[in-house]
């Protein structure tokens, strides 16, 4: 398939810049694979699509501080985003400007308070970076790094923890798996009493989730590899779920990406490593029974994910009855229930 069979026109003002508060009162499109229908609602009438003995699968990541703005060595401002934490104090990144940051390069953050030596560079065009400090890197981090958010957002957050999910836990993640970010303890604790069980499962978010198609072949795009873990508490979790006929139901792409990375003949299995997985239409789900998500970017690898388990024709022509209809997109924005 090509990268323009996934794109649609999206007008700038539907793009969120703010998130919606209480959390559970975004707008949920419901989309009914068997009927072909969809229905719109609110986030917290998600609990009426969850049925007792189903499994909802939440990534329990947590963003860190990842973007740091710095001086380079000679003068000239440049920006750091932290990916992937290769040592205690070595890190995979993207940088900007990259002509003007290429191994050897020096880097001071806080005047002074953290230094980044360019130590080399990636197959996917970003930097390794071995960082000095006093005390902890992570105290350093915590101190002058900002929440990484997508280009895409030009108001200032004034809440770090707005852009976590409530469940968050693990940190490691360059970008918030967004989907869980319209859950609220309240919500959580209802469906608990529903009989769902809420099981966690773990994947670092990094540049394998935002990384761009830049291939109009979208069979030639390189996945880029990322950090998950299922527990064997989790997998014992989620099987039991499929034994007793209940549903899989993922928060957020991640979370799909996690579950079908850790599948194994349609068995849920415990694993950690890193994964690649490449979801795209002609995927045969394992685990996925259902997914809560928030809306795409055009021609993204997240738009042929869902793609994948609905079919491209009717999220395209979800999405557009989304723009026409005053949804709210992308981080902050309103969210789709796939079942």
């Amino acid at each position: 398939m090509k990268l323009s069979d996934f794109m649609y026109d999206l007008p700038e003002e539907r793009i969120a810049q703010t998130p919606v508060e209480p959390r559970d009162h975004s707008r949920l499109m419901v989309l009914d694979r068997g009927a072909h229908t969809i229905e719109h609602r609110h986030f917290y009438d998600v609990i009426d699509y969850l049925n007792p003995g189903d499994a909802l699968v939440v990534n329990d990541t947590r963003v860190i501080p990842a973007r740091l703005y710095g001086v380079r060595a000679g003068g000239g401002a440049c920006e750091v985003l932290l990916l992937k934490q290769l040592a205690p104090k070595r890190w995979e990144a993207l940088v900007r400007p990259g002509k003007k940051l290429r191994p050897g390069a020096l880097v001071t953050f806080g005047e002074g308070r953290l230094v980044g030596h360019i130590a080399g560079t990636t197959d996917a065009g970003g930097r390794i970076v071995d960082f000095e400090c006093e005390g902890t890197f992570e105290a350093a981090l915590d101190e002058l790094g900002e929440m990484p958010l997508p280009p895409y957002i030009h108001e200032h957050l004034e809440d770090r923890e707005r852009y976590q999910t409530v469940y968050a836990k693990q940190e490691g993640s360059a970008a918030a798996p967004t989907a869980g970010l319209h859950f609220t303890p309240e919500l959580l604790g209802r469906i608990r009493e529903k009989g769902i069980d809420i099981v966690p499962v773990l994947l670092h978010v990094g540049l394998g989730t935002f990384r761009p198609v830049k291939v109009e072949n979208i069979e030639e795009h390189e996945m880029h590899a990322e950090f998950f873990e299922v527990t064997p508490e989790s997998a014992q979790r989620i099987n039991a779920a499929r034994a007793r006929g209940g549903r899989i139901v993922a928060v957020g792409t991640t979370s799909v990406r996690t579950l079908e990375s850790a599948a194994e003949d349609g068995v849920l299995v415990p694993k950690r490593g890193e994964t690649r997985i490449f979801i795209r239409p002609g995927y045969r789900f394992q685990m996925v029974d259902a997914l809560i998500t928030n809306f795409h970017l055009p021609g993204s690898t997240l738009m042929m994910l869902v793609s994948a388990l609905y079919d491209r024709e009717h999220i395209l022509s979800a999405y557009e009855e989304a723009v026409r209809d005053g949804y709210r997109f992308f981080s902050f924005g309103d969210a789709m229930l796939i079942q």
